[in-house]
C-alpha cells in the first residue's frame, strides 16, 4: 500500500496530543523523524542542548513504536546521513514516496522557510497544521495587536486572564491586583538561601547514555559540559518534575524568583523550561497545577501570579513578537551596537565574579535562570554595545531550553533593546549595585560596584554612565529613563570624560571573537 502522510515530527514538537497526528492512519501514514548535525551547527551548540533534543526525540521516538506506529527515524550516526534537514527531507520523499507531507508550525522561521522551499522543490504538498501547544494562536496575537501603537505584557497578560479565567475571581484578578511583581523582587541577604530543596532528578538510562557518548564523539569541540545532564526526557518525567516543583519550590519562588547566589544554580526555579519547549509538558498543565496549589492554600498569590505571568503572559507574548515581526526582526540593531561578543562568554574566565559564575554554571548545566541572563550576562552585552546578533546566537546557543521563537525576542527585544522598543519599553540598564543587592556574588569580587573609575572600577558601573552618555539624546525622550538622565546630569564634565576613557580603555582590553 503507497504511503498516505509522511507526518514530520521536529525536535521540538513532542507531543502526543500534536495536530500532526489527527486522523492518523496507521495503516497509511507514517511518521518521520531524523537527527542532523547541520541543526547543533547552526550556532554553536552546547553539548547539553545537543543531547537533550536528541535523547527526548529517541525517547519519542521509542513511545510512537509502542503505541503502533510506524516511525521513519535517522539518527546522526546513520550511514548516508546527509547531516541537513532538507537532504535528509528529500531522501526519505524518494524513498517512502508518501502523496503529502504534514508538519506542525515549526518554532523557528528559518526551518519553516526550509521545509517549505524543499517541499516545493521535491513537488509535493507540504500542509503546515496550527501548534494547539499554545494558549494563543499567532492570529490570535495578530488581532491583539492590530491597530496598537505600541505593545506591551500587562495589556497582553491582563487580556489572556481574562480569556482563560485562570486566577480570575469573576471578572476582577484574584485578590484584587493583576501583578504581584513587586513582591516578586526578595532577596537572600546576607546570610544566603539557607537549605534548598534539590529539584527532581532523572537518571541516564540506555538510551540516554547512547546520545551523550554520540555528543561527545561527534561533538567534542562544542562548548559546555554533560556532567550533569539529568533533565526530564519523557512525558512522564516532565510531569514528576512539574509534581516536585509545585509542592517543593513554588512556594518560594515567588519571592525569591530574582535572586542569585554562589554554586546555586536552581534556587527555586522550576527547571521546567526545556520540557515545555520540546513540548514535553503542557502549558496548560503547568499553569493549571499553579493555580490549583494557590486555591487550596498551598502556596501565596505572589508565588502563584509570578509563576502563572511568566508561562501564560510572557511566554505566549514573545512567541506573538517572533512571528508578528519576523523575518526582520532577526536584523534589528536599534542602538548600532557593533562590538564583537567577548571571548570570555565561551570559557568564563573573566575577574568579574558575577559574570564569571553566570557563564561557568552555563557551560556546566546548560542553564542560567532569567535574571541570570538578564542582568548579568545580558546586561554587560547591552551596557558593552556587542551586537545583538552575536548576542542572540550566543544564548540560541548555550541554553538548553533555547528554541528562535523564545530565546529571540527576549534577547534582542528585552535584554538588547535591539528592537527599538517593541518588547520592553525601556532598556534594562543599571549599575553593578543592581547585581550587589540581589546576589552575593560581589563579595567575593576584586571590583567595587559603587565606583565608576579607578582601578576597582566595577565594569558594569564604568559602562552603565558611558551607555547613558552614548545614547543620551535618544534615552531623553523616554519616560521611564528620565531619571537616570538626570543623574547623568549631576556628573561634571570631568567625571564623564574620565568614565568615557575608561570605557574605551575597557573595550579595548576585552576584545572578541567578532
Amino acid at each position: 500500500m503507497s504511503l498516505r502522510h509522511l507526518v514530520i515530527v521536529l525536535g521540538d514538537q513532542l507531543d502526543a496530543n500534536s495536530a500532526a497526528f489527527d486522523e492518523f492512519d496507521r495503516q497509511q501514514d507514517a511518521v518521520w523523524m531524523t537527527e542532523v548535525a547541520g541543526e547543533a551547527e547552526h550556532v554553536w551548540s552546547h553539548k547539553a542542548r545537543i543531547a537533550i533534543f536528541l535523547a527526548a526525540m529517541r525517547h519519542f521516538r521509542d513511545n510512537l513504536r509502542k503505541r503502533k506506529f510506524t516511525v521513519h527515524y535517522r539518527q546522526l550516526d546513520d550511514r548516508g546521513n546527509q547531516r541537513d534537514l532538507a537532504g535528509e527531507l528529500a531522501a526519505a520523499v524518494r524513498k517512502h514516496r508518501p502523496q503529502r507531507l504534514i508538519v506542525v508550525e515549526p518554532g523557528e522561521w528559518r526551518v519553516a522557510s526550509l521545509l517549505e522551499q524543499a517541499a516545493s522543490e521535491l513537488d509535493i504538498e507540504l500542509e503546515v497544521r496550527p501548534d494547539r501547544h499554545f494558549f494563543a494562536s499567532r492570529e490570535m496575537f495578530a488581532e491583539h495587536a492590530s491597530g496598537r501603537k505600541q505593545l506591551r505584557l500587562e495589556y497582553f497578560y491582563r487580556e489572556m486572564r481574562r480569556t482563560t479565567g485562570v486566577l480570575m475571581d469573576g471578572k476582577k484578578p484574584e485578590g484584587g491586583k493583576w501583578n504581584y511583581d513587586a513582591e516578586n523582587r526578595g532577596s537572600f541577604g546576607k546570610s544566603g538561601p539557607g537549605e534548598l530543596p534539590a529539584p527532581r532528578r532523572f537518571r541516564l538510562d540506555a538510551t540516554t547514555q547512547e546520545v551523550i557518548e554520540l555528543v561527545e564523539r561527534k561533538f567534542a569541540d562544542h562548548p559546555g559540559s554533560l556532567e550533569h545532564f539529568d533533565w526530564p526526557l519523557t512525558a512522564r518525567q516532565a510531569q514528576q518534575a512539574l509534581d516536585d516543583f509545585i509542592e517543593h519550590r513554588l512556594p518560594e519562588f515567588g519571592t525569591y524568583q530574582d535572586a542569585m547566589w554562589t554554586g546555586e544554580p536552581y534556587l527555586y526555579h522550576s527547571r521546567l523550561s526545556a520540557a515545555m519547549n520540546l513540548k514535553l509538558l503542557d502549558p496548560r498543565d503547568v499553569v493549571g497545577a499553579a493555580e490549583e496549589a494557590y486555591r487550596a492554600g498551598r502556596v501565596p498569590l505572589n508565588a502563584a501570579e509570578g509563576f502563572i505571568r511568566q508561562i501564560l503572559g510572557w511566554r505566549e507574548y514573545v512567541r506573538g513578537i517572533y512571528w508578528l515581526y519576523m523575518p526582520e526582526y532577526l536584523d534589528r540593531n536599534a542602538l548600532g551596537a557593533e562590538h564583537p561578543l567577548p571571548d570570555f562568554y565561551w570559557t568564563g574566565e573573566t575577574d568579574m565574579n558575577c559574570l564569571r559564575q553566570a557563564i561557568g554554571q552555563t557551560l556546566e548545566y546548560g542553564y542560567a535562570h532569567h535574571i541570570q541572563r538578564l542582568m548579568v550576562t545580558g546586561l554587560f552585552a547591552l551596557l558593552l554595545g556587542v551586537n545583538p546578533q552575536a548576542v542572540h546566537e550566543w544564548y540560541l546557543a548555550v541554553y538548553v531550553d533555547a528554541v528562535e521563537w523564545v530565546e529571540l525576542p527576549n534577547t534582542l527585544g528585552m535584554s538588547q533593546f535591539a528592537d527599538g522598543g517593541v518588547m520592553a519599553s525601556k532598556p534594562y540598564a543599571a549599575t553593578g549595585k543592581y547585581i550587589q543587592r540581589m546576589s552575593n556574588y560581589c563579595r567575593d569580587c576584586r571590583f567595587d560596584p559603587a565606583e565608576a573609575t579607578g582601578d576597582d572600577a566595577c565594569p558594569f558601573t564604568t559602562l552603565y554612565w558611558e551607555f547613558l552618555m552614548r545614547h543620551k539624546r535618544s534615552l531623553a525622550g523616554n519616560r521611564r529613563m528620565a531619571l537616570q538622565v538626570k543623574n547623568l546630569d549631576r556628573k561634571s564634565k570631568q567625571e564623564r570624560d574620565a568614565i568615557g576613557q575608561q570605557a574605551e580603555h575597557l573595550r579595548e582590553s576585552l576584545g572578541g571573537n567578532g
